[in-house]
C-alpha cells in the first residue's frame, strides 16, 4: 500500500489517527460501494464493526493502490 504526502499528513490530525492501516486494507479489498470521481480518484466505503459499525471511505489514486485519503463518511448512506 502506498500513500500520498496529503493522506500522511491528515493521519496527524485527531479524527484520524485512530485509523488504523488494517482497516483501510480492509476497504480497499471489500469495498460495499465504489465510486469513480471526475478527477479519476476512486472512492470505496465499507463499515468497520471495531468502530462501532461506522462506515470507512477511502480514496485512492487512479492507479488503484495509492491512498489519498481516508476518513469516517457520516453522511454514507446504504442504497
Amino acid at each position: 500500500m502506498r500513500f500520498t504526502q496529503s493522506f500522511l499528513y491528515s493521519r496527524q490530525r485527531n479524527d484520524r489517527k485512530d485509523i488504523k492501516l488494517e482497516w483501510i486494507q480492509y476497504v480497499i479489498a471489500h469495498a460495499e460501494r465504489e465510486e469513480v470521481q471526475a478527477d479519476g480518484r476512486i472512492r470505496r466505503w465499507a463499515m468497520i464493526p471495531e468502530a462501532n459499525d461506522k462506515y470507512l471511505r477511502v480514496v485512492l489514486l487512479e492507479d488503484r493502490e495509492t491512498v489519498h485519503n481516508a476518513f469516517f463518511d457520516r453522511t454514507f448512506r446504504e442504497d
